[in-house]
């Protein structure tokens, strides 16, 4: 008897035939789709590998200054810059076939497949390490089978399109591994404090065993499960070949010493300096606010540390505790325009309103030395002599009067000369000098000389009435110490990406914006408010600061009720400083008068201790004399017991002797009267327009 009739038998190889058919369909659909997918995992191409990355700041000396983050503390590093033994800890724990399948584990896919289907749920996991990074970078932590759908592609498209280093590298720069460490490098500074290349073995496997679970595995939260899971991570790599038995045992022994602290933060140096980089960045350079915060940029500065270390000290211990005073301070290189120290304010957590790049202030006298520039190139001398009294001035077709004042109400009541008026800071001559040289010229002058703000053409001008920055003021000055060469305030030298990609990088003006000589000669008046010769109907602005002094300076005082300043430069740095309160009320105590040119003095001077002091050279087209400062006129032993060098632009320079006496008047050559240096003599000069005033 047959087992199955023929109807049976019929009917059953029906059934047989339909399944391979249906299963033919079924194949083919699914390598259809895989070949879809494939396909189009090609046409979209390498996915962005960007992730929020902490931005660093560095010093002019390449030390780290501060950072910016969204609370993952991240920094990215080449894996060549990690510990080889951190990189094979972490094949061995995490996926030890990594370089071998395709960003799929099939065999552990399978059992993990197995052990979710059996208990109806998504307990099991067995994540590549692309997976893994896949993840990280475009997906959430839930566990569900559409993550796990779209982990799966973004996993396909990660090995079609990089390299196995690449996706290892990115894992190891991405992972989190407890305690706001995102990455290896934040992790081995936060758990050791040292770079992911100077890991030892014993470090490496128990950073290597925390992402695991960094709420379990961290030493910081449970030192037995964390030493636990660094054995687990050291036997994975005897089995893997990594190390020996041997090694194993000598890492075990090996004394861990944890530190648990991030280094550096946003405000941990300069935070004023560090906001004037944020701003200059955008403003400047065009990168927007979240790549600057979160772009993972390598952030070169202009900060030079020991400078901004003595600035802040000396404003600490200049200003009276008790002071509401409040300050803005800027130095710069005068060749480069590098800004080498910033103040902002006395207290950045109080206030982080940036008062040396944000606030504008009258700069008072501290304006004249750029009038006195403009009036050298159009004629005037150190020796130019203007009469100092109570003057009315008449301007706007005589509608408008203006009647300036000295300091105290003090005059000479008779002619100085420009190299006086500059050293004794006296106002008449410097509306004078603003008058004659006629509508506009200060103010385009001031723009030459790089300030950004507006200047209102009146008369009170050429007194520092209309407001200007602190950090405009030290780059114009620096521009007299260089001799002219067009500079501005850097503060940024290079942009780079995470991965080395150069942004931006400065490149330094040559352009010769000022006549050098002139700014020669400029330079030699400033130095006059040092120079106690100089003293007239007043005493020079600097006499208190002469016995703090060590080397050559140039510079100038300012002041107007609600203001002070001292700006001023060696050589090699130019420093502006501004004091006042913020809400520009009147200054009334001596004590707050005198800041600025304390603050100033102490800054140069510890900047500049131990080092060799310098002299501003002179250049080729000028010449100097021994001047009489009280006539202006080329000094002899018989008519000045004071007698100052200055220098003047070949062919402006004096001719006439002061109180000559005729040589008959005495028997022999030798009782000729004697200049202190050999000087030319040319044909005496009419006196120009200006000294009859």
């Amino acid at each position: 008897m047959e087992m199955f009739p023929p109807v049976g038998r019929e009917r059953s190889k029906k059934w047989f035939r339909a399944g391979l058919i249906l299963g033919g369909f079924v194949a083919a659909a699914i390598v259809t789709v895989c070949i879809a997918l494939l396909i189009y995992a090609r046409i979209l191409g390498a996915p962005p590998l960007a992730v929020p990355q902490s931005s660093l700041y560095f010093s002019s000396t390449g030390e780290k200054i501060g950072e910016s983050h969204s609370g993952e503390i991240r920094y990215w590093i080449p894996i060549e810059d990690m510990s080889e033994d951190l990189v094979h800890a972490t094949i061995a724990v995490e996926d030890r076939n990594f370089y071998s399948h395709p960003g799929f584990d099939v065999k552990r896919i399978g059992g993990a497949v197995l052990a979710d289907l059996r208990s109806m749920s998504m307990a099991q996991g067995a994540s590549t390490i692309t997976q893994q990074y896949a993840r990280n970078l475009f997906l959430s932590h839930e566990k569900s089978w559409k993550r796990k759908i779209s982990e799966a592609f973004y996993t396909l498209r990660l090995e079609m399109n990089y390299t196995k280093d690449d996706i290892l590298s990115g894992y190891l720069n991405t992972i989190y591994y407890g305690h706001g460490a995102y990455g290896i490098e934040a992790a081995s500074i936060y758990y050791f404090g040292k770079s992911a290349k100077e890991l030892t073995l014993a470090e490496s496997a128990m950073i290597a065993g925390v992402p695991k679970g960094p709420t379990y595995f961290s030493p910081f939260v449970n030192k037995d499960k964390a030493f636990d899971r660094m054995n687990i991570v050291l036997s994975s790599m005897v089995t893997n070949g990594y190390i020996t038995e041997e090694e194993k045992a000598a890492a075990l022994k090996e004394r861990l010493t944890f530190i648990g602290q991030h280094i550096g933060n946003q405000q941990e140096m300069a935070p004023y300096f560090q906001d004037a980089v944020r701003a200059q960045l955008q403003d400047k350079i065009g990168l927007d606010a979240k790549a600057i915060a979160l772009g993972g940029l390598r952030i070169y500065t202009t900060l030079n540390s020991k400078h901004q270390e003595i600035a802040e000290q000396v404003v600490a211990e200049t200003i009276s505790e008790e002071s509401e005073i409040q300050l803005g301070f800027t130095s710069l290189d005068p060749k480069t325009g590098y800004v080498t120290a910033l103040v902002g304010g006395r207290n950045y957590k109080e206030s982080p309103y940036n008062r040396a790049t944000q606030a504008i202030r009258q700069p008072g006298s501290t304006m004249k030395p750029l009038l006195y520039y403009a009036a050298l190139e159009r004629g005037f001398t150190p020796v130019t002599m203007l009469r100092s009294e109570p003057t009315s001035f008449r301007y706007d077709d005589d509608r408008e009067v203006y009647e300036p004042q000295n300091f105290n109400h003090y005059y000479a009541n008779g002619e100085i000369t420009m190299a006086q008026a500059v050293a004794v800071s006296d106002n008449i001559y410097a509306v004078k000098t603003h008058l004659f040289l006629g509508d506009n010229i200060l103010a385009s002058t001031a723009k030459r000389f790089g300030l950004t703000t507006k200047m209102k053409d009146v008369p009170s001008l050429a007194l520092g009435t209309s407001g200007v920055r602190v950090i405009d003021m030290a780059n114009a000055y620096g521009m007299l110490a260089n001799g002219g060469v067009e500079i501005e305030p850097v503060l940024v030298t290079k942009v780079e990406t995470y991965n080395g990609e150069v942004l931006y990088e400065h490149k330094p003006s040559e352009k010769q914006q000022l006549n050098p000589d002139v700014a020669y000669v400029t330079t030699n008046m400033l130095t006059g408010m040092f120079d106690t010769k100089l003293n007239g109907y007043a005493s020079v602005t600097g006499s208190s600061l002469i016995p703090q002094m060590t080397r050559p300076y140039a510079g100038k005082t300012g002041s107007t009720s609600s203001d002070n300043w001292m700006v001023g430069y060696s050589p090699s740095l130019s420093t502006a400083i501004w004091t006042g309160y913020d809400e520009g009320r009147e200054i009334t105590l001596l004590s707050d008068k005198l800041y600025a040119k304390n603050i100033w003095i102490r800054f140069m001077e510890r900047v500049a201790s131990g080092t060799q002091s310098e002299n501003f050279t002179p250049t080729g087209n000028v010449v100097s004399l021994p001047i009489d400062p009280k006539s202006g006129k080329i000094a002899t032993n018989h008519c000045s017991e004071n007698v100052r060098s200055m220098y003047f632009i070949k062919g402006s320079e004096p001719t006439e002797f002061c109180d000559v006496v005729s040589e008959e008047q005495f028997d022999t050559e030798e009782e000729t009267p004697k200049l202190s240096e050999p000087l030319p003599v040319e044909e005496k000069k009419d006196k120009p327009w200006w000294k009859f005033w």
